[in-house]
């Protein structure tokens, strides 16, 4: 986490990739790593990450909140908008809560009037 936060991001990642080798059913370790490539704007990497720390823990209100972003990074909101849904449900107070748009509203304003 240290290595992270001080943006040795390579350092972050083999060091995630150590403790998924050591703990395979730990979620946070996948989430973290998936973080770190997120940071990296490896949005593609991140992907399966989050997919397996939501298989280990579903209601990972932040692997979910990540896949938001990361669906998001990769062009694809309209899964990231239920995703995103997913999240809330789980906790209504997200920062990321400003990107949902609820189903039949208009990214353009005065649109929804």
């Amino acid at each position: 986490m240290r290595k992270r936060e001080s943006w040795d991001l390579l350092g972050a990642r083999s060091d995630f990739d150590a403790l998924i080798a050591y703990c395979p059913h730990y979620a946070e370790g996948y989430n973290q790593r998936a973080f770190v490539n997120f940071l990296s704007q490896n949005f593609e990497a991140a992907l399966p990450d989050l997919k397996r720390a939501l298989d280990l823990s579903p209601r990972h209100v932040a692997a979910q909140s990540g896949l938001a972003l990361t669906l998001i990074g990769l062009g694809r909101d309209a899964e990231a908008q239920d995703v995103l849904a997913i999240a809330l449900e789980l906790n209504p107070w997200l920062p990321e809560r400003s990107l949902y748009r609820a189903p039949g509203l208009s990214d353009k304003p005065g649109e929804d009037l």
